[in-house]
């Protein structure tokens, strides 16, 4: 398999929805936020899983400020991977299946799960196997659209396959065109791709692009930057042209068009036309405020805040979405409201954990912090941590990932400003290592990092789908509660 397919990033596109302005208060706004699904039929579910953890690492490793794993490490961890699925064995009947699918032309061996499997997995509820729809988008890919959001200043996020990443759809320039874009609370920089961009397969793919062709607006500049994200890297030069976020404009704001994106953004199966990071601008390679930061300097909300609620493939509400400037009430329960201080001390937002505990029973462990991160779908957490957390779990971790029976109805929680969430134990299990077998052996939703301290955690999108998020530049602080 080429190493192209090996590493194409998993995200997927956006669509646009309407966006609504809420008359109590006229400065914040919210757009929808929806779910996506990246057309996968050749990469098996457990190079997906391996895929996630290696960008779980690399952004572990620049979040603490330390060195990346080498890349020659990350392909070896890969190359293992597609061993085992090389050696595995399957029936004469599945791998007749596979004979006739899409997913054959690069692991003969495996297929979606039969239609007899698939009717047997409940798609909502726990301890029946991983949701036949987890497992079909996992496979398939796609995209599931978020319902108009009715708060302010709020974006709906649409679902990347089986909950892997949230994008939402934005206008910039002049006439405005349609940008689809990765919401990523891990990282400050805002770019999309220039009209110049080139890739190593020539052009930058399918996509919607940027400059003076398009827009009569748009103004570039001579500074350069770079940002290398664990899924890719983009590099080209900060331009300034008008945005529009929810209906709210930001004129002339200054932001940053590729002229050169690696496979992982440039690819046609990759959906989204561009990444907007909404940690704090101290972090930012463009040396820029964010959107976020521009649009409370700029009077158009009353401040530097955004509110996540991510949602869940296998519930089908499909109500994830975005809110700058506040958050959304109506997605909390509001007496489950808890605020703690922003530990990071570069940009990211981290607080400290107060407990970790698995079916009630607390891990013992002290002194942990977690950066909480919508651009990464698992919790990467240090070996000796997992491996605690995977034993009390009924679970076990080899050389080359940690899984948990995909039946499990145990419960982890995360306990932050001595408020606990609960993880749906749903998310613990991410997909089946047989994808034939739904309720045999999971690959959990919390992995072994290699990089970072021994007390530091990255924790994404399994955990915070069971919570609601808002980080406030200004006060340097997080909120969370439990979902209403």
């Amino acid at each position: 398999m080429q190493l192209s397919i090996v590493f194409a990033v998993l995200l997927a596109c956006i669509l646009n929805w309407p966006v609504t302005r809420t008359r109590a208060n006229p400065r914040m706004i919210t757009m929808p936020l929806k779910r996506l699904y990246a057309p996968r039929t050749d990469v098996h579910p457990q190079l997906l899983l391996q895929q996630h953890i290696n960008r779980g690492n690399k952004r572990l490793a620049r979040m603490t400020g330390r060195s990346e794993p080498p890349e020659h490490e990350l392909r070896a961890e890969m190359h293992k991977r597609m061993y085992i699925l090389e050696s595995a064995s399957v029936s004469a009947s599945s791998a007749t299946t596979v004979a006739r699918s899409n997913f054959s032309r690069r692991h003969s061996r495996y297929s979606k799960p039969s239609t007899k499997a698939a009717s047997n997995v409940s798609s909502t509820g726990t301890g029946s196997g991983v949701s036949a729809l987890d497992i079909q988008a996992a496979e398939n890919g796609g995209l599931t659209h978020a319902k108009q959001p009715t708060a302010n200043n709020t974006l709906g996020l649409a679902i990347d396959a089986d909950d892997v990443g949230y994008i939402a759809t934005i206008q910039i320039g002049t006439p405005p065109q349609n940008f689809n874009i990765l919401m990523d609370s891990g990282s400050a920089d805002f770019w999309v791709g220039s009209e110049s961009c080139q890739s190593q397969q020539g052009t930058c793919g399918n996509h919607t692009f940027l400059g003076s062709k398009s827009s009569s607006s748009f103004v570039q500049s001579n500074q350069n930057f770079n940002v290398t994200y664990g899924s890719g890297n983009v590099a080209g030069v900060l331009c300034q042209d008008n945005v529009n976020m929810a209906g709210l404009q930001l004129k002339n704001h200054t932001f940053g068009v590729a002229n050169e994106e690696s496979v992982q953004f440039s690819a046609d199966t990759v959906p989204f036309d561009g990444l907007m990071g909404l940690a704090q601008s101290t972090l930012s390679n463009e040396k820029v405020p964010t959107p976020v930061e521009s649009l409370a300097s700029n009077g158009l909300i009353s401040s530097a805040i955004s509110s996540f609620k991510i949602s869940r493939l296998a519930d089908q509400l499909n109500d994830g979405q975005v809110t700058f400037g506040g958050l959304d009430s109506t997605k909390f329960v509001a007496s489950t409201l808890i605020t703690i201080p922003n530990v990071s001390k570069i940009g990211f937002w981290e607080g400290a954990l107060n407990a970790i505990t698995v079916n009630g029973q607390n891990t013992g462990m002290t002194g942990r912090t977690a950066i909480l991160d919508t651009g990464t779908t698992l919790i990467i957490a240090p070996p000796a941590d997992t491996l605690a957390v995977m034993a009390m779990l009924g679970g076990k971790c080899d050389t080359q990932q940690c899984t948990i029976p995909c039946t499990s109805n145990a419960s982890v929680a995360l306990s932050f400003g001595n408020a606990s969430f609960t993880i749906d134990p749903r998310d613990m299990v991410v997909l089946p290592v047989d994808v034939n077998d739904p309720t045999g052996d999971c690959t959990a939703g919390i992995q072994p990092g290699t990089i970072g301290t021994d007390t530091e955690w990255l924790v994404g999108d399994v955990f915070l789908k069971n919570a609601y998020l808002s980080v406030d530049t200004k006060n340097n602080q997080i909120s969370l509660a439990k979902l209403s």
